[in-house]
């Protein structure tokens, strides 16, 4: 494991109890990536900016954290903000939500752990790659496994087998849905 992932991962560890327990799940999280820096203005059009930012309710702790920072700092903690401050706390959020996802119960299959930790180990962005898409994709891998593990008990009802072979051929929402609800209807 790499030295900088040692040393997130025990951060994530110790600031876990707090995260767990006063945030959203990371299925209801929606990670973005810091929007493209606003245009640097006056101290009171980038104080603007900065309140609106705190003013989403996607942002995360991080980005709250620092934007507040910002609006309580100098003029030039606002445009350091604006510039490279945003995107580095948006970073930290993407960081969190992706340790998230691996400490989840139950488990994670095998390919949301391999694009997880691929994230993880790669650039900003890769981790929003992983984030808006890739653990969608990731999900639908490891469902598409368990449907095939389904199909391959002995003696599954003709029912059962119809609707596995339905949601194995389908969209990776098909897939979760037969998983978590269809599976049990037939």
């Amino acid at each position: 494991m790499k030295l900088t992932r040692m040393a997130l991962a025990v951060t994530a560890v110790a600031l876990a109890p707090a995260l767990l327990l006063t945030s959203p799940s990371p299925a209801s999280a929606a990670p973005v990536a810091a929007s493209a820096s606003p245009v640097i203005g006056s101290d009171t059009e980038n104080a603007a900016a900065i309140a609106k930012i705190l003013a989403d309710p996607a942002s995360g702790k991080g980005v709250i954290r620092e934007a507040n920072r910002a609006l309580s700092g100098t003029p030039e903690d606002r445009v350091a903000f604006l510039t490279t401050g945003l995107a580095k706390a948006q970073d930290e959020d993407n960081l969190v939500a992706i340790f998230r996802i691996l400490a989840t119960n139950p488990p994670t299959g095998k390919a949301v752990k391999r694009e997880a930790n691929k994230a993880l180990d790669g650039t900003p962005a890769d981790r929003v790659a992983f984030l808006t898409t890739g653990l969608r994709l990731a999900q639908a891998e490891d469902d598409r496994v368990d449907v095939a593990r389904i199909l391959a008990r002995p003696g599954i009802s003709d029912a059962l087998r119809a609707a596995a072979e339905k949601a194995i051929d389908g969209t990776p929402e098909e897939l979760r849905h037969f998983l978590t609800v269809g599976q049990y209807q037939v």
